[in-house]
C-alpha cells in the first residue's frame, strides 16, 4: 500500500483499500451536519476562541466541539490553530466555532480596527494612532 500526500493527514490511495477514502471524504460534511458554511462565514483565520466559564459543563457535545472546547480551555486559540489541531478543514472548523459561539460555550475575538473615537474625521483618528507610534518609536 501507497500512501500518498492528500487533502490531509491520513488519506491513503490506494485503490484496494477506499473504505477509508470515503470515510474521510463523508466525515466534514457529516460534522457540520451538511452545511458548508458558518452562519458568519467571514469568521477570519486569526479570529481567537475564548471558552466561557459555563463551558465546563460539555456533555451532549460532538466529540469535535468538545475537542475546540479542550484546546481552548486554557488559552485563546486562533480558528487556524484549531483547523491544525484537529486535523479539519478550515471550513469545518468555521461551523463548529461559529456553532459553538452561538450556544455561548466560546467567545470569538475578531481583529476588527478598533474606532478611536475623537468626534472627528476617521482620518484624524489615524492621525492620532500615527502620533502615539511615533512617540513609542522615539523612546
Amino acid at each position: 500500500m501507497t500512501t500518498q500526500p492528500g487533502p490531509g493527514a491520513g488519506w491513503h490511495a490506494d485503490p484496494d483499500d477506499g473504505s477509508e477514502y470515503e470515510a474521510r471524504t463523508v466525515r466534514p460534511y457529516a460534522v457540520t451536519g451538511g452545511r458548508v458554511r458558518a452562519a458568519n462565514s467571514d469568521l477570519p483565520l486569526e479570529a481567537l476562541v475564548e471558552v466561557l466559564p459555563g463551558a465546563a459543563s460539555s456533555h451532549g457535545l460532538p466529540p469535535e466541539k468538545r475537542a475546540i472546547l479542550q484546546h481552548a480551555a486554557h488559552t485563546f486559540v486562533s480558528v487556524a490553530e484549531l483547523s491544525a489541531l484537529l486535523r479539519l478543514p478550515l471550513g469545518v472548523v468555521r461551523v463548529l466555532v461559529t456553532d459553538l459561539s452561538d450556544a455561548q460555550y466560546i467567545r470569538v475575538h475578531t481583529s476588527t480596527p478598533v474606532s478611536v473615537h475623537t468626534g472627528q474625521s476617521p482620518a484624524l483618528s489615524l492621525s492620532v494612532l500615527e502620533s502615539v507610534l511615533n512617540g513609542i518609536s522615539a523612546l
